[in-house]
């Protein structure tokens, strides 16, 4: 079995392994990280034979922490991200480069429509009639758009909402509301098979579907990096917050909402941001919680997407693609059945 997981900011870790009995047997840890003193490496092998194949990524870490030499210095590498690349090699997960990426950027479209492309794009993926995907978001009009679990109330002033023009939708990921208008956010969906995420807790699969995209950032000149559970933030500020959804079928969506300029005043006049949010993030003022792109890369967003994608393309491949009609026809179907309506947008009044 062969497992590979690349620690956040850190370095790729390789495990290769075979199961006898229920155990852990012929464990051979390696990777492009640096580890001091040599026979580090053979603790690591040794504290993972024997263990148990059932064993979770919690308990393999405890196990490699007790066998290391004292004074063992670990660079781009982790216990615990050792411990990951075992749990998906055990899973039999697969990695990026194993996937033929399509590319869909299209014309822009509803916020409702939006929402339901993503969960039909997801289901065609799980189903494999689809490869994986990554969708580049268009806006046809301004929006918020709340976490599954929101309640309506709380989260969106109505006032402010109607005398801005804003549509409110509910989307089908948990996280918090977001604030859309078009040409000031970059927003992209990843319709991906579950086997991608095997193996990885649900905090680690953010930061491992969020790696490109900080790599991305990377090429741009912007340090940026994972931030628990579902934020990507620069020593500027927060400018990306990401939710997921795993469907019955076997699809996991992962979708991104990036700040490229946002109207601050309108934002705080049309959602309801309590002052104990603001508490948790750091800061007593809404303006301050996010940091748009546009003054960081000093890039215009057309241009920040084209390097997105490139970056994406460069990694792992990506050919350009686009909805099937079918696939359409399905998501009108869902924004009649559900995003467009009102019982499921204040099923959480």
């Amino acid at each position: 079995m062969h497992g590979e997981y690349k620690v956040p900011g850190g370095k790729l870790v390789v495990v290769d392994l075979d199961v006898e009995e229920g155990l852990l047997k012929n464990v051979r840890v390696a990777g492009d990280f640096f580890l001091e003193p040599d026979e580090a490496i053979l603790a690591i092998n040794g504290a993972l034979e024997g263990a148990p194949s059932d064993t979770g990524a919690a308990g393999l870490a405890s196990r490699i922490e007790a066998a290391l030499p004292a004074g063992t210095t670990m660079y781009g590498l982790t216990s615990e991200g050792v411990a990951v690349a075992v749990r998906r090699a055990l899973a039999q997960a697969t990695d990026w480069t194993d996937y033929d990426w399509q590319l869909i950027h299209e014309p822009a479209q509803s916020p409702a429509l939006h929402l339901a492309l993503d969960e039909v794009l997801t289901a065609e993926v799980a189903a494999g009639r689809r490869p994986p995907t990554l969708r580049v978001w268009e806006w046809a009009e301004p929006a918020v758009v709340i976490g599954s679990f929101q309640s309506l109330s709380n989260e969106v002033d109505p006032v402010g909402a109607e005398r801005h023009g804003i549509t409110v939708v509910r989307r089908i990921s948990g996280g918090g509301a977001m604030f859309m208008e078009p040409g000031n956010t970059i927003t992209y969906s990843l319709s991906v098979p579950e086997s991608l995420v095997s193996g990885l807790s649900f905090t680690d699969s953010y930061a491992y579907l969020d790696e490109w995209v900080l790599d991305a950032l990377g090429d741009m000149g912007i340090k940026a990096w994972y931030q628990p559970l579902n934020d990507i933030a620069t020593e500027a500020g927060k400018i990306a917050g990401a939710a997921q959804k795993r469907i019955a079928s076997g699809g996991v969506l992962h979708h991104v909402t990036m700040a490229y300029d946002i109207d601050a005043d309108k934002m705080t006049e049309v959602l309801r941001i309590g002052r104990e949010k603001l508490s948790d993030k750091g800061t007593r003022s809404a303006k301050k919680r996010v940091d748009p792109l546009r003054r960081q890369t000093g890039l215009p967003r057309g241009t920040v997407i084209e390097k997105m994608i490139d970056s994406f393309r460069d990694r792992y491949g990506l050919t350009e693609g686009k909805v099937t009609a079918e696939e359409l026809a399905r998501a009108e179907d869902l924004v009649r059945t559900k995003f467009g309506n009102e019982e499921w947008t204040a099923r959480v009044p």
